[in-house]
């Protein structure tokens, strides 16, 4: 049985989602906290048991009978996120589960001014230091459009910091990847890299959200600190806006800079590019 959490958000639901093509649905599992959000997976034949991060005895319950337990990183920015990982993967072990996936990052390492990348290397290093064989699925960006590029649709601009190439992904993508690797015959053992071929830039959103309108949109760079200060004007803690210009200072420092074609053999087509995700935004 192949045991997912956080099938009831987004990156993972999509990937349960895939899963039921490939597989017979009482072959799949899902451990989730709040178990009334995934009856329709129940309803379809799913095996679904109530499992938390923070809560190690219900984890292992809903992991019971995995052969194989997908891990999404968590997202609560008030947890102590490594321990929550930490514990996540114990319990997997203590399980059974014959092989650990975890959703991580491209460009997962402790030498990054991106903190979430040092998340992800630290939980790395507890699944080579487990004993089982394990697999992190190392995912190109996927946030937000919307936070990415601003309100570019109404101001005719993308306006941020100054950022370097990286590897943009669809959510889509990345969840068919990971239902690729579950139940395909390669095995994929240690960090993988599911990225495009190529990297992207602002820049080359900004040239597609023109070819898609019909308008020009610009890209301008503003300066860090007037950014920041943009921010915190309009609303966004000081913490939260210097959390996410970290994200642009790791790009342009080179930490994204090649692509892999792994997710392209995995999909058996080319992934969804900058145009594509827009048009998808703007519902072209």
């Amino acid at each position: 049985m192949i045991i997912v959490t956080g099938a009831t958000g987004t990156l993972n639901g999509l990937t349960v989602e895939h899963l039921l093509q490939r597989i017979p649905a009482e072959q799949v599992g899902v451990s989730v906290r709040d178990p009334s959000r995934a009856v329709h997976l129940a309803r379809r034949g799913v095996r679904v048991r109530q499992g938390s991060y923070d809560d190690p005895a219900a984890l292992r319950h809903s992991f019971a009978d995995a052969e194989q337990v997908l891990l999404v990183s968590s997202s609560d920015i008030s947890a102590d996120v490594v321990a929550q990982h930490r514990r996540a993967i114990d319990a997997a072990v203590t399980a059974g589960a014959q092989r650990i996936l975890y959703t991580s990052t491209f460009g997962a390492g402790l030498d990054t001014p991106y903190p979430p990348l040092a998340i992800h290397a630290a939980t790395e290093q507890h699944l080579a230091d487990s004993g089982v064989p394990w697999t992190a699925l190392r995912n190109g960006f996927y946030g937000d459009l919307g936070q990415l590029l601003g309100p570019w649709q109404s101001t005719r601009t993308v306006a941020k910091p100054a950022d370097g190439p990286f590897a943009w992904v669809d959510r889509h993508d990345a969840a068919e990847a990971a239902a690729a690797v579950l139940t395909g015959d390669v095995t994929f053992d240690g960090p993988v890299d599911l990225i495009p071929p190529q990297p992207t830039s602002l820049t080359a959103f900004a040239e597609a959200a023109s070819d898609l309108t019909g308008q020009h949109i610009e890209r301008t760079v503003v300066d860090d600190e007037t950014w920041v200060a943009d921010e915190v004007a309009a609303g966004m803690p000081e913490p939260a806006a210097r959390f996410t210009l970290s994200m642009f200072q790791a790009t342009r420092s080179g930490h994204f800079t090649h692509g892999d074609s792994t997710l392209t053999q995995l999909l058996g087509r080319e992934p969804h590019d900058a145009r594509a995700l827009l048009a998808e935004q703007i519902g072209r």
